[in-house]
């Protein structure tokens, strides 16, 4: 028969090596010992690590890697010293902000810099509110088979290239296109639509909105589906109209996304595209269509000077990544929680 002290009893806390028993109610201290070893986790998920590896191969192979390659900014690098790019890059002189300096004070860099900023700013007031809207509307739709043949018709154009894009408009809105010869027609004097520079911002905004829009709307739709239908039908029975269930229910169950999705669009504000810019830079002229993507590309690829479409990428990505923490720091005053929050 054993003794007391060394009987425990049936639901008694486990005792401590020296002798005492922990409070009722105390939990385990938070720690890493109830998580199972590396070795244990990678056999127990390794289907996964699979399915995600290629993804995560091809964005560090084209997304990371490359970003070594900003080193050339402060070099005066020249491709033919060398047999290949690395014996290029160690006989290349280091100039410092050599090629900064170069940059700032060329007035191409500034015309193409303004011309970015304006038209980022334009497509940000007139086309970034345009898919929430679609996408609301779509919505509240009734019929079903009417909201997927417009969602099929409004998707369609995203995924064509620039090219076709162009084309299509210049079919429609060219010289020789089909709005032209309608106004000859009726006597009246054609719009100079795709050769005006003072008009060009107003037809790449609209190239951008019938090419995206659609897409655009994926991302809000989704955000819709989340909004508890209850409250629609809980704010109409207090009688809320339609407006004011759009402004009190919709509108905030929209808000996170649209602040999300408003940080990422402001972080790559200084790229609003190179195809597009490419392809009409000819026909408005450079004034009009230079920005900073389709200036690294002249003044730097096509002429070999690669420190110099260097320092203008770096230059780029720094104002991006300003411009996101800034962003960022106004949401969290907003109340929201933006790309990240801190712990």
């Amino acid at each position: 028969m054993s003794s007391p002290e060394t009987t425990v009893a049936a639901g008694s806390p486990r005792t401590r090596p020296g002798g005492s028993t922990p409070p009722a109610g105390t939990a385990r201290p938070p720690g890493r010992r109830g998580r199972p070893p590396l070795r244990a986790r990678l056999r127990r998920d390794w289907q996964l690590l699979a399915m995600v590896a290629p993804g995560f191969v091809i964005l560090l192979i084209f997304s990371y890697v490359p970003i070594l390659g900003n080193v050339i900014a402060f070099q005066d690098y020249n491709p033919y010293l060398g047999g290949d790019p690395l014996e290029a890059f160690l006989h290349s002189n280091w100039i410092g902000f050599g090629q900064f300096q170069l940059l700032f004070e060329d007035p191409a860099f500034w015309d193409a810099f303004r011309n970015t900023l304006a038209i980022t700013a334009f497509q940000l007031v007139f086309f970034f509110p345009v898919p929430v809207v679609l996408a609301i509307m779509l919505h509240n739709l009734l019929s079903s088979r009417l909201r997927g043949f417009i969602q099929t018709v409004v998707y369609l154009p995203h995924f064509f290239s620039w090219v076709l894009v162009v084309s299509f408009f210049v079919a429609m809105l060219g010289g020789a296109g089909l709005l032209s010869q309608t106004m000859r027609e009726a006597g009246l004097e054609p719009w100079n639509v795709m050769t005006n520079p003072d008009t060009f911002i107003l037809l790449v905004t609209a190239e951008a909105v019938w090419k995206d829009v659609g897409w655009g709307t994926i991302v809000f739709l989704a955000a819709l589906s989340t909004i508890d239908q209850n409250l629609y039908e809980a704010a109409a029975a207090d009688g809320a109209g339609r407006w004011r269930r759009l402004w009190h229910i919709t509108l905030p169950g929209l808000r996170p996304v649209i602040v999300l999705l408003l940080i990422l669009r402001l972080g790559d504000a200084l790229s609003v595209g190179f195809e597009q810019f490419l392809l009409q830079r000819d026909a408005v002229g450079r004034q009009a269509s230079e920005v900073l993507d389709t200036f690294v590309y002249h003044f730097s690829i096509a002429t070999g000077n690669y420190g110099y479409g260097a320092a203008a990428g770096l230059f780029k990505a720094a104002v991006g990544l300003c411009l996101i923490l800034a962003a960022n720091r106004v949401a969290h005053l907003l109340g929201e929680r933006g790309i990240y929050s801190q712990s």
